[in-house]
């Protein structure tokens, strides 16, 4: 068996898409129609930078989305791959979690590029710049994780935002809490800690004013039922129904990635080799969750021709 997955914030960079645009009609035409959908050439922004435009989390959140829906489209357009065949499940790291639904089905892409700019607007919104953090804490568990954020709380949102693999949780919250946790965190037993370069406290309880911009859009905004199951961030299960996936995407925006649960349960439901489209992020934490699946990272031409021929 087989799982796609979908990358999150992060895997942005400059000249992201250019070469797979040059060699593709249909990377051509999803960046096109991105673009036509958000009225802004975010292709350009894409190919060309400045870094830091691309960088914020309004313009990050559909190019992300953007290039793997491109990889993920040529693969099945170009390639002839049918999703159903190719991959059982299908999932994503956050704003990836959009990606992988639309490509089973339940968002078109022009829908799922104005979501996502919502998104990133409402989650820079809801917390002023400065005011809040995120930090990886490396070598901490999930309990070890918990106990850190407890110590460093002190009253202030100290949550824990994704659990990414055995080895990395990241923490949310205030940026006062956040910078206890990173100088409790080698006393309490993590290998080190270390800031991360974001601009607003994501998956915490300071999100909740996007999450309520997020549930006004997605009140308004048509779901259809997943062609394959896509494992949600919050529940670490497979989900298909539209209503449920409408919640879980709310809920989503405060609630903790239950990424290495949810990479877990694949391998226990018989997923055998994970396939990365769009980003080289997802795969190593795959493989500390997974030590023994096939996990293969799928971002240029060649790469979608390799995959097409395998499967």
């Amino acid at each position: 068996m087989r799982a796609f997955l979908f990358p999150g914030q992060g895997s942005q960079s400059v000249g992201m898409g250019a070469a797979l645009a040059e060699a593709s009609r249909t990377a051509r035409d999803t960046f096109e129609e991105v673009d036509e959908a958000l009225g802004q050439s975010l292709s350009r922004l894409m190919r060309e930078g400045p870094e830091d435009q691309l960088t914020l989390t309004e313009n990050a959140q559909p190019a992300i989305m953007a290039h793997a829906l491109a990889v993920f489209r040529v693969l099945t357009r170009d390639g002839g791959v049918e999703l159903g065949r190719a991959a059982q499940f299908v999932a994503g790291h956050s704003l990836g979690e959009y990606s992988a639904l639309c490509a089973a089905g339940a968002f078109d892409v022009a829908t799922t590029a104005r979501l996502l700019k919502l998104r990133g607007r409402a989650m820079q919104a809801a917390v002023p710049v400065g005011q809040g953090a995120m930090a990886a804490l490396l070598g901490a568990d999930l309990d070890k994780a918990r106990a850190i954020a407890e110590a460093a709380a002190r009253g202030e949102v100290c949550a824990i935002a994704n659990d990414n693999d055995p080895s990395q949780v990241v923490l949310s919250g205030h940026k006062g809490a956040i910078d206890r946790a990173v100088g409790l965190a080698k006393e309490m037993g993590a290998k080190r800690a270390l800031l991360l370069p974001v601009s607003a406290p994501f998956h915490c309880s300071l999100m909740q004013p996007a999450a309520d911009a997020m549930a006004e859009a997605l009140g308004e905004t048509k779901i259809a039922a997943a062609g394959v199951p896509v494992y949600a961030n919050v529940t670490a299960a497979p989900e298909r129904e539209p209503a449920r996936i409408r919640d879980l995407l709310v809920e989503q925006v405060t609630g903790m990635v239950r990424w290495r649960e949810s990479v877990a349960a694949m391998a226990e439901a018989g997923v055998e080799e994970f396939v990365e489209l769009g980003g080289k992020v997802l795969g190593p934490m795959v493989k500390r969750i997974a030590p023994d699946a096939k996990v293969t990272s799928v971002v240029a031409i060649e790469d979608i021709e390799a995959l097409a021929r395998e499967i």
